[in-house]
């Protein structure tokens, strides 16, 4: 009768665990005015002194924002940002564009993956 209780009580914790790489936008919408909020801004399209607006970032060309001045580090990647490039890059900016402007790594990966469920969704 225990094992049963047990590999019930198991099922349960496995049931609400849910995916370990589960992206939560709601969570990465909180965690972004803490995390990016001081150099970045995604309530228009207009950049900021220190960082260009992330509002529409997912699938738009690297670099790309006229009214910020990227590093040549950046300019020189091309491609578009896609969720795997952003999640490179928040992992360690330095190491994906050596010599660019932005230092502040993501380190969590679950950090990351919100944040970028949440930039998916500011069009």
């Amino acid at each position: 009768m225990r094992s049963v209780i047990a590999i019930a009580g198991l099922g349960l914790v496995v049931a609400l665990a849910g995916p370990a790489s589960a992206q939560d936008a709601a969570a990465g919408k909180t965690a972004f005015p803490l995390r990016c909020g001081t150099c970045h801004q995604v309530a228009d399209t207009k950049s900021g002194i220190t960082g260009p607006s992330l509002k529409g970032v997912v699938g738009r060309k690297v670099a790309s924002l006229g009214d910020f001045n990227y590093s040549t580090a950046l300019k020189a990647k091309g491609g578009l940002w896609t969720p795997d490039d952003l999640d490179t890059y928040l992992s360690s900016p330095v190491k994906f564009a050596p010599g660019g402007k932005m230092y502040v790594a993501v380190t969590a990966p679950k950090d990351r993956a919100d944040l970028i469920a949440y930039l998916k969704t500011v069009k």
